[in-house]
């Protein structure tokens, strides 16, 4: 099964649409998102992320929704935090 979870942008790098990536937080893990699909995305944005690439923009109920759904059914089993990070995307 494919899978989108959804996550926090919390910087954006790069000015060119095509190769613009960003920090996204999922619940306290960061990690380098691509925004080619999701070019108007921008910080404090949620964002789905399929295969390291944001797909849409959500609004923060769905994205914490969703999250905590996959966290229901154990798709997130081995998702770590950072250190002091945590709480919900």
């Amino acid at each position: 099964m494919c899978l989108a979870v959804p996550g926090k942008v919390l910087e954006i790098q790069g000015d060119d649409p095509i190769l613009r990536t960003a920090r996204v937080s999922f619940a306290g893990v960061i990690k380098n998102v691509s925004l080619t699909c999701a070019p108007e995305a921008k910080v404090g944005d949620y964002v789905l992320v399929h295969v390291g690439v944001a797909i849409s923009i959500v609004d923060q109920e769905e994205a914490e929704q969703t999250f905590a759904y996959l966290k229901q059914m154990g798709e997130l089993d081995g998702l770590e935090p950072a250190p002091g990070g945590g709480g919900p995307p």
